[in-house]
């Protein structure tokens, strides 16, 4: 049985409930993982074992090159359809511009179906709502068709975009880091938001900036 240890505590794999076991059509209330399992960014499989570093051999970075009041670093990056989007695409409405660790991944799985379930609130205020994972756009495809994502997934692979702008990793280091950036109008980021165990308070928190916007 596959285990994570974590500060020489093990957790055996049958803790950490997976993407698979959930239905596609089920709301957003149903669509929730175990929220027993905090570790939402991670792939395990019953043939491996992750080991954790200790606290003294990485730090985590908390430090950000894109901060509020910043017009963050240009990209262009393939969609799920593999067609070229460039963040200058979205000048002129605002846009809420989610970083997140993994598809299929429980977590990241949750805070898909919670900004697919505030889709028309996210319209309602005007803004475009758009995910990157350094997943490539046929897992970006097969994911948004899973659990009928209707925004934009961003392909960055080899997280080059991540390194740009400076998101900081999660779990000493080893996991991508799960953070939310608030663009206005003119491209200024407004507000960012990095929580890696909850998800959902992403939407909920960048929505209240949209509407003070």
């Amino acid at each position: 049985m596959a285990s994570l240890t974590l500060l020489n505590h093990s957790l055996p794999s049958s803790s950490f409930p997976t993407a698979k076991t959930l239905n596609p059509k089920t709301p957003f209330s149903q669509c929730l993982v175990s929220s027993h399992s905090q570790f939402y960014g991670l792939k395990l499989s019953s043939s491996s074992s992750a080991t954790l570093p200790s606290t003294s051999s990485k730090k985590l970075s908390i430090s950000a090159k894109v901060n509020k009041g910043s017009v963050p670093p240009a990209f262009t990056l393939k969609d799920q359809d593999k067609k070229n989007v460039s963040l200058s695409n979205f000048k002129g409405k605002p846009v809420v511009l989610y970083f997140y660790p993994a598809d299929e991944t429980p977590g990241c799985t949750k805070q898909a179906c919670a900004f697919r379930d505030s889709y028309e609130k996210f319209k309602k205020a005007g803004a475009q709502v758009v995910g990157i994972s350094g997943d490539s756009p046929e897992s970006h495809k097969a994911f948004a068709k899973k659990f009928r994502l209707p925004y934009t997934l961003l392909s960055d692979e080899g997280n080059k975009v991540r390194k740009e702008w400076g998101v900081p990793s999660d779990l000493f280091g080893t996991l991508p880091g799960r953070q939310t950036y608030v663009l206005d109008k003119n491209g200024v980021v407004q507000y960012i938001y990095n929580n890696q165990f909850q998800p959902e308070k992403h939407i909920d928190e960048t929505l209240k900036i949209l509407q003070s916007l």
